[in-house]
């Protein structure tokens, strides 16, 4: 079977995850649209970005699945059971506001794509949605915890950046802000409760100064892999950060442009900035 994620454990403090950069769609998502389109949920070429990481001693998991066959970045629980072929037998999340991803659809298996095109002309087996939590999402989240649990147990704190990319423009169905042009960056840290604040301001000044437009907790504050595994007063830190495609990609084509290496170089500037920070100094 081919892999499904890759875990490089590392020796620092700092741990990155990148869950929707997964080009490597499997023989049963039996999707109906138009491949093309779909590749554009992608984050494509974040791991790239950050490809020097792991050779610095950052801990690093990447997703090889795609995001709109399992958004890893999900809970379980927010399930579209309208698109299953029976009753679901786990919780569905009830909260309105925790569910409104799933009304743009966009939840755990999406229904649809970033601009409102159905993904699949069928109904989803229980069965296989089943097996894409336990072949998918269950294993990446446990290498997610693991690599923070060794990160703060040798440290003493541990800071995960959750590494994302975002279109220059949000699409009818990406945001509940259609429409709303993007900064080059957006730092989340789902209004102050998955990292220190003073963490999260050094991350922006530190975009900032490179040139860079960058916004704090909008529109993306952070989805369930900062909520889940971030604890800041146990000093366990978590961001999301959102990088604009326009800055290293051709949208369209998906073949990554001029902008590339510059802005390689100034991530691993940030990366370097944060192996050397300890956030209880902060």
């Amino acid at each position: 079977m081919t892999p499904l994620f890759r875990y490089v454990t590392g020796s620092s403090a700092l741990v990155l995850d990148s869950p929707h950069s997964g080009t490597s769609y499997p023989d049963d998502f039996a999707y109906a649209c138009d491949l093309g389109l779909l590749r554009r949920a992608e984050d494509t070429h974040v791991e790239k970005l950050y490809d020097f990481a792991p050779a610095l001693g950052v801990h690093w998991i990447e997703a090889f699945f795609p995001r709109s066959y399992l958004d890893a970045n999900r809970n379980t629980t927010e399930m579209d059971v309208s698109m299953l072929d029976g009753p679901w037998p786990g919780v569905v999340e009830t909260d309105p506001k925790i569910m409104s991803k799933v009304r743009l659809g966009k939840g755990l298996v999406w229904r649809t794509t970033d601009e409102g095109v159905p993904i699949y002309r069928r109904k989803l087996k229980v069965a296989e949605v089943q097996a894409r939590i336990a072949n998918c999402w269950t294993p990446y989240h446990a290498a997610v915890a693991q690599a923070i649990d060794a990160a703060r147990s040798r440290h003493g704190y541990s800071i995960h950046v959750n590494c994302h990319s975002m279109p220059a423009l949000a699409t009818s169905h990406a945001t509940e802000f259609p429409g709303e042009k993007h900064a080059d960056f957006v730092v989340g840290d789902r209004d102050g409760t998955t990292a220190g604040k003073a963490l999260s301001q050094l991350v922006c000044r530190h975009l900032g100064a490179l040139g860079y437009s960058v916004a704090y907790n909008h529109p993306y504050k952070g989805v369930e892999l900062v909520r889940r595994y971030s604890k800041p007063a146990e000093h366990r830190h978590s961001i999301q950060l959102e990088i604009n495609r326009k800055l290293y990609m051709n949208e369209e084509t998906l073949a990554m442009t001029a902008g590339f290496e510059p802005l390689k170089a100034h991530l691993r500037s940030l990366v370097e900035l944060l192996l050397v920070t300890d956030p209880r100094k902060l």
